[in-house]
């Protein structure tokens, strides 16, 4: 019995040390996306200063298309919609459910990046590459970063399908899948920003 106890104990302070770590690496994932934070706010900065710098060039209100930006949007809003449902069926332990609605919120991105480079591809075609102005600089650099980090959030995205096929979702698992909750809904809210300040107040 007192063998049983000990064993009993042990798995406890086992469980308890798995939740203490997810716990830890969700934490220190906050400090990653605070940083985050300052490396975008430097970005709107440097872009708010640079938004006149158009060299002769055009400005945003002649280049923009909001009809197809608010597209782009529509999909982000919407990918970050299906990861929620994603983390509810993890809640629930509804492992076809989840990865059912990682490949939705993938999709829904890969189509976001999909807009994003025909934007910038027919944006140089023009002759409004990032080299014509300051402002364009500054919009392909702020826009481009963002889109980086998407296309590192895709990637993510099935890296966490194949882990959750072949190992369930564990408790490691649970708290990846956390982080990059975290990481997409702040992306969601990056975006919300750039379309505002960019592309609405640009298009005034």
């Amino acid at each position: 019995m007192a063998t049983d106890v000990l064993h009993h104990t042990h798995d406890g302070a086992h469980d308890h040390g798995h939740h203490d770590a997810g716990a830890n690496k969700v934490f220190g994932f906050w400090i990653y996306l605070m940083s985050d934070c300052i490396l975008f706010a430097c970005l709107f900065a440097t872009y708010a200063v640079l938004v006149n710098g158009t060299a002769g060039g055009p400005s945003g209100k002649d280049i923009f298309e909001l009809p197809f930006v608010f597209g782009e949007t529509m999909l982000l809003l919407f990918s970050s919609i299906t990861f929620g449902f994603a983390m509810l069926a993890m809640n629930k332990n509804q492992l076809s459910a989840v990865n059912g609605w990682l490949l939705v919120t993938f999709v829904l991105g890969a189509g976001f990046i999909a807009m994003e480079i025909y934007e910038f591809h027919h944006l140089i075609a023009e002759g409004y590459g990032p080299d014509r102005s300051a402002f364009l600089s500054a919009f392909f650099t702020l826009v481009g970063t963002h889109g980086i980090h998407v296309t590192s959030g895709l990637i993510w995205i099935i890296v966490m399908m194949v882990l959750v096929s072949k190992k369930g979702l564990t408790e490691r698992n649970r708290s990846r899948l956390m982080c990059l909750s975290l990481f997409w809904h702040f992306l969601d809210v990056v975006w919300i920003c750039v379309f505002t300040v960019v592309y609405l107040m640009g298009a005034m």
